[in-house]
Parts: structure tokens; C-alpha cells; sequence
């Protein structure tokens, strides 16, 4: 008789258990970014990219499936979801330690959060695939003061944000013919963006004012890609790819109210006297840039991939209620490879960790004082196997990210960072039937 296997179900407690466990770890850690440059645009853009591929300095755009034993989600380029021959979930978190640096002066932070959670599925393996998830998109988070004297009075201008945007996602991908996919994400956008602007003066019982903006975020965007694969010999190819996001127009409702406030005798803030100006739930549109990535790679199946990609955005064109903020253009490149020496050893484990490097570099869409920001970084990680048979393919992927942004000439602010990101990936073969005799 033939009988539907049952173990689907302890993968999905299982993953549902992985789930718990990192989001009481990010509940317990500091969520929020620290970042003076998050200040411009919508935030520091993440991208949608897991950490098996930011090991690689975020080669994405041409990367399909790098082994024929397991699938790797890649919705960077949807096209990729074709290749999806397993029933695949990937779960993770990322935390850093960031050092801020403005002349003489340092500062540091550290945060957490849960960073993805995403699955796909072969509806007919190694054609047609789909993949669903929640990602982050932009994170916002900063605090500083510039102090000015007044005649004898000190004045403090204290700036601040909080908040982000998360994508829902939901894509296709399919494959023509032998060497040709196609995929689209349809993307839910959402989140909260707020900002705030005080002016204090230190002296007592002098009412001080606040400015807050806040833009709540809820809309559909797209994004889409193409690969071609060029076989080289039967476990060898050079694959081209391309992918890109539409400039969508999001809605968003901006509030904007003004509070007068008082500070107690130890300069804390007290609870505000009044509200000054109140303007609510007014409907405005966010209009997201027209993103273009181009990528090439080369791979030997289960053994060695190496790739690049180059991407440019125009975030000129990013406007919310119609405002820029003057943001430029931006464009970068990135360059990586893994390296597996034997996935099928037996006597070695070692031999069966994906090893993985890379090197990413970006002219942001932030530009002060005539002088562009750039970010540069050093990429590495392990994929780790978890459990490998002819059913089923776990593995565990660990990223660090040594980088730098900004500088410290001409009075900006320079953020040297360390971020660590990690992924359960768990393949397996759902709903799979086992005849008996």
C-alpha cells in the first residue's frame, strides 16, 4: 500500500521551534541600528540577500544552485526559484558591534535581530518553483546632539529616528527550455519611519519643543530577473544574470506634531505640557527607485563557484510627499567564490563545509559637503552540514562581515563595523510517498 510519509510535520514543529528560539534572542538584544548615515532616504538599505550569499560579498544575480544535492533560496533574483528541487526553509538572525568615529571621538554599539525567514518549494523540480518569506528592507535608527552657546545659555538641537521597513514576499520562477528562467517577486512593503528634531535649553522651568515625523509605510512593489546558462561540460557552466525592482509608488500616511516639554532637575525629559500642531493620517505616496543588478558566474557542480555582480540605483528618483532629500544615484560592484572540497567525503567532515569569501564595495546615494559616502567590506563564512542523506539536506551558514563607512576627514562621521549573520537552511523531501510491500 502506499502511505504519505508524516515527517513534514516534525520539520515544520521543528522550524517553528527555530523560529522561537532566535526571536527570544532578538528580544532580549537591541533591535534598533546606530547609524548617523541611516538618517537619509528610507534608511540603510539591507537587501535581500541570506547569508550563504553575503559570505560571498553578496553575489546574487547569477547564482542559481550551486550543488545538485541541495537548493540555496536566492530572492535577490527570483529567476534562481526554478532550480528549487527540495522543500527548502531558511531561518536566521544577525547581530554586529559598529564603532562610530568623528575626529578625536568614538562611540560604540551593539545590535540584534531576527533577519529572515523565508521558503520555497519545487512545483516541478527543476522547473518551476516558488518561495515566499519576510525580509528586512531598510533599517532607521540614530541619536546625536550638536550643542551651540547663547549668549550664556547652552542650547542642545537633539536628532533622532527609529524604525524600518520589512518586505512580504512572494515569487515564481520558471525555466525554458535547457539553459533559460524567468521569475518576479510580487513584495508587500511595510513599516514605520520615524523622526524626531528638539531644541533644549539648559536652564530650568524653560519649555522646550519637539518636532516628530512619522510615516507609515503599507504598499506593493515588484521585482524581477532573468539567467542564461552557458554549459562549459556536463557539471560545469557560466551563468548571466540580471535583476531589478521597480520604481513603485507605496502609500504611506505622514503624521507631524509639535510638543512643548520641560526637563526635571536631573535634565531628564518630563512627560509633554501640550501638543503644539497635530496633523494625522494624512495620504501621501513613497515613490522606491528603479534598482538594476548585473552578475556572471562560473561553477563546477558540488565542488567551486566563483562570481561578481554590479548594481546601480537611482535613488534621485526616491521621493516621499514628493521630497527627496537630495539623494544621488548609487552604484557598486561585489566579487566572491565558495569552495566545498568533497560534499560526498565520508573521513573528513571538513571536506564537506562550503568555504566562502568575498569582497563588496558601494558609492552610496549619500552625499555631504560635496563628498560622496562609500562603504567597503571583507566577507567570509562556513556552511556548515547539519544532516545529509538522500531525503534531506540541513546545514547551518555562519557570515561575518568586517567593514567601514564614511570617513573621518572633513568633520563626517566614519562607522567601522563587525556583523554576524546565521541561517538554519533545511532541505528536504515533503510530502514524498513510500510504497510497502
Amino acid at each position: 500500500m502506499k502511505l504519505l510519509h508524516l515527517n513534514m510535520y516534525k520539520k515544520i514543529n521543528y522550524i517553528a521551534a527555530v523560529v522561537l528560539l532566535l526571536a527570544s534572542f532578538s528580544v532580549k538584544a537591541q533591535v534598533t541600528s546606530q547609524s548617523p548615515y541611516s538618517r537619509y532616504g528610507l534608511g540603510n538599505v539591507k537587501g535581500m540577500l541570506l547569508p550563504q550569499l553575503r559570505a560571498m560579498g553578496g553575489i546574487s544575480t547569477a547564482v542559481n544552485k550551486p550543488s545538485t544535492y541541495y537548493s540555496n533560496i536566492n530572492m535577490q533574483n527570483p529567476a534562481s526559484y526554478a532550480g528549487i528541487t527540495m522543500a527548502t526553509a531558511d531561518i536566521g538572525m544577525s547581530a554586529g558591534f559598529k564603532e562610530l568615529k568623528k575626529g578625536s571621538l568614538s562611540e560604540g554599539s551593539f545590535n540584534s535581530s531576527l533577519s529572515h525567514i523565508a521558503l520555497a518549494f519545487p512545483l516541478k523540480a527543476g522547473r518551476t518553483g516558488l518561495s515566499f518569506g519576510l525580509v528586512p528592507y531598510t533599517e532607521l535608527g540614530y541619536e546625536y546632539t550638536n550643542t551651540e552657546q547663547l549668549d550664556t545659555t547652552t542650547v542642545n538641537k537633539l536628532y533622532a529616528g527609529e524604525g524600518g521597513l520589512t518586505k512580504a514576499y512572494f515569487g515564481l520562477g520558471q525555466q525554458f527550455g535547457d539553459h533559460f528562467r524567468v521569475g518576479a517577486n510580487v513584495e508587500y512593503v511595510f513599516g514605520n519611519l520615524i523622526e524626531s528634531r528638539s531644541t533644549e535649553l539648559q536652564a530650568a522651568g524653560v519649555l522646550n519643543t519637539k518636532q516628530q515625523d512619522k510615516n507609515s509605510v503599507g504598499g506593493i512593489g515588484f521585482s524581477y530577473g532573468a539567467q542564461y546558462e552557458i554549459p562549459l561540460s556536463l557539471k560545469s557552466r557560466i551563468t548571466l544574470g540580471y535583476s531589478g525592482s521597480y520604481k513603485s509608488n507605496i502609500n504611506t500616511k505622514t503624521s507631524f506634531v509639535a510638543t512643548r516639554y520641560k526637563l526635571n532637575s536631573v535634565g531628564e525629559e518630563e512627560p509633554a505640557l501640550d501638543s503644539a500642531v497635530f496633523l494625522e493620517n494624512n495620504s501621501a505616496k513613497l515613490k522606491l527607485p528603479l534598482v538594476h543588478n548585473f552578475g556572471i558566474s562560473i561553477q563546477k557542480d558540488n565542488k567551486w563557484l566563483i562570481g561578481a555582480d554590479y548594481r546601480m540605483g537611482k535613488w534621485s528618483q526616491l521621493s516621499i510627499n514628493g521630497v527627496n532629500n537630495g539623494l544621488e544615484d548609487s552604484w557598486g560592484f561585489s566579487a566572491g567564490g565558495q569552495l566545498t572540497p568533497d560534499m560526498t567525503s565520508i573521513g573528513s567532515y571538513f571536506n564537506r563545509v562550503d568555504y566562502r569569501l568575498g569582497f563588496t564595495y558601494d558609492k552610496t546615494y549619500i552625499k555631504i559637503g560635496n563628498q560622496d559616502v562609500k562603504q567597503m567590506a571583507v566577507t567570509f563564512g562556513l556552511g556548515l552540514p547539519l544532516a545529509f542523506n538522500r531525503y534531506a539536506f540541513h546545514k547551518l551558514n555562519f557570515t561575518t562581515e568586517l567593514g567601514r563607512r564614511g570617513t573621518t576627514s572633513n568633520g563626517l562621521v566614519q562607522e567601522n563595523y563587525i556583523n554576524f549573520h546565521i541561517g538554519f537552511t533545511l532541505n528536504d523531501t515533503w510530502f514524498r510517498r513510500f510504497k510497502f510491500d
